[in-house]
């Protein structure tokens, strides 16, 4: 077993192989879209990565190690190639990304499949999150018209432009969320630079406020300026046919009014007029008020991710 701090093209490449391989068995892959970013673009700090290799160098294990919450313990996943499966490379694997946590770690199973959970139970860990993947059709999508509160527009995002905004809108709607409230420039630039980025599928609301008499260059006011309260960032899944409600979030002086839903239906109807056939989001399940607005919108369950951790 190797522990790196950053991979080559080509053993990031192998590993992305090998991700793929097991996905194809397990029916999603074990490894997040956020352990897969990491993979590439070299150095990232807190990450570590652990490959287990075979005969010609062979990578049929993997693991990933992130360390960069200042509050929680390590996240981490791990991935075996389907024919090496059944000789304790899981347990090993995660036996040393417990080590290298300092015996605090939360270990992600990805659709929550048996092994993968006796894993988790046998490294003494237990669980404490369940993230919930909900699905529902967009052909013949019947949904009213969004309200939008008074006061609010909705435009597609602008690369370059509106990339500090919506960082800081995105870090004020999820500081609760330190996944993916703590995204940065590079987290972003890495998902502009994937296939599936479209702008178009990128909505950000903007609250007009009237600016001060004071700051008129006329002294007279009337002059508007927008300010960033809301977002939906929808994300298309070719090759699956599914548009993804990827996420939705809403600054905390602009929630209960409303905003959340309607930025939510904007989307499904961008989904829905692009052609895609299902629509898919995820959230947590102890997140009831989400839940309830998404059955709501009719969506229903189709799997569920679990993370296990140490007794604190």
């Amino acid at each position: 077993m190797q522990v790196l701090d950053e991979l080559t093209p080509d053993v990031a490449g192998a590993v992305l192989e090998l991700i793929e391989t097991a996905a194809r068995t397990d029916g999603q892959p074990a490894v997040s879209e956020q352990g897969r970013l990491q993979l590439r673009g070299g150095h990232r700090e807190g990450v570590k990565h652990f490959l287990v290799r075979a005969e010609g160098d062979r990578v049929v294990g993997y693991g990933q190690l992130e360390g960069t919450d200042p509050v929680e313990a390590p996240a981490a996943e791990l991935v075996v190639h389907p024919e090496f499966r059944g000789h304790g490379l899981g347990r090993k694997l995660g036996s040393a990304l417990l080590e290298h946590s300092g015996r605090r770690l939360r270990l992600w199973a990805h659709g929550g499949h048996p092994a993968a959970r006796h894993l988790a139970q046998t490294l003494g860990l237990t669980l404490f999150r369940e993230l919930r993947q909900m699905r529902r059709p967009l052909t013949d999508l019947d949904l009213p018209e969004p309200v939008l509160p008074e006061g609010v527009t909705v435009r597609t995002f602008q690369p370059g432009t509106d990339d500090a905004a919506w960082l800081a809108a995105n870090a004020e709607a999820f500081a609760h969320h330190p996944e993916q409230g703590s995204l940065t420039q590079r987290d972003l630039d890495d998902r502009k630079a994937e296939s599936w980025f479209d702008p178009k599928g990128f909505f950000l609301a903007e609250r007009q406020e009237e600016a001060s008499r004071s700051d008129s260059p006329r002294g007279g006011g009337g002059r508007r300026e927008g300010e960033l309260v809301g977002f939906h960032w929808t994300k298309k899944h070719a090759e699956e046919g599914l548009g993804e409600v990827y996420v939705v979030g809403v600054r905390p002086g602009a929630q209960g009014g409303g905003l959340g839903k309607a930025l939510t239906a904007i989307g499904l109807r961008h989904l829905a007029a692009e052609g895609v056939p299902t629509a898919m989001l995820y959230v947590d399940a102890d997140n009831v008020p989400a839940v309830t607005v998404y059955e709501r919108l009719g969506f229903v369950t189709h799997e569920t991710d679990l993370m296990y951790r140490t007794e604190l």
